[in-house]
């Protein structure tokens, strides 16, 4: 493969960096509790809720695309920074530090062009202030609540999670989608009425 376009070995080089995606295991239990779901199983669910909830977007002209190409890339880094947890307030105190290290090494795999394109990305998401970043930013929030819920709570349980906490951590969906961020907070009334999550 040595005569090969050098362009092509990069993005190959690339594809399969990515794949150690799959082994990046996160706090929210798959719906039929077996396991812990792994970074590429979020992102490929994060891609579909895109996909069918996208009329529920604050913003009516939203680059459908873009929020996409944001919810693939946006995990990419926790290849070498490891997936933190959402409620870890140690561990979100140098969160953007270690994943912007690893976004300099992951997407600098990459041929220049696509480099800056998924960095940029990867970015936007981070400081979510465009209508897409919003929106793919509520969806990120979104997915493991329907986790927790539909799993009675049981990763908020086990690490002792209240609704003080989780109401917190929702309050950005509505920055994204109100319609979405009054289904967050009506679950987690929810799941405090059936003793999923603890005052």
């Amino acid at each position: 493969m040595t005569h090969m376009n050098e362009r092509l070995l990069k993005q190959i080089e690339f594809i399969k960096e990515i794949d150690k995606l799959k082994s990046i295991f996160r706090k929210s239990y798959l719906l039929d509790r077996s396991r812990y779901e792994n970074d590429a199983e979020h992102t490929w669910h994060l891609t579909v809720m895109a996909i069918l909830l996208q009329e529920y977007a604050n913003e009516r002209n939203l680059n459908l695309l873009r929020v996409l190409k944001m919810l693939i890339i946006h995990d990419i880094v926790e290849i070498d920074a490891g997936d933190t947890f959402a409620y870890d307030a140690k561990g979100n105190e140098d969160k953007f530090e270690r994943e912007s290290q690893a976004a300099k090494r992951i997407f600098g795999l990459l041929p220049e062009d696509q480099q800056h394109e998924m960095n940029q990305l990867w970015v936007e998401y981070e400081q979510r202030q465009t209508p897409e970043a919003q929106f793919a930013s509520a969806l990120d929030r979104l997915q493991p609540l329907l986790h927790n819920y539909v799993t009675e709570g049981k990763s908020w349980q086990e690490n002792g999670i209240t609704s003080d906490k989780v109401l917190a951590r929702i309050r950005g969906i509505r920055e994204g989608s109100a319609e979405l961020g009054k289904l967050a907070e009506t679950i987690v009334r929810s799941a405090v009425e059936k003793g999923y999550l603890s005052k």
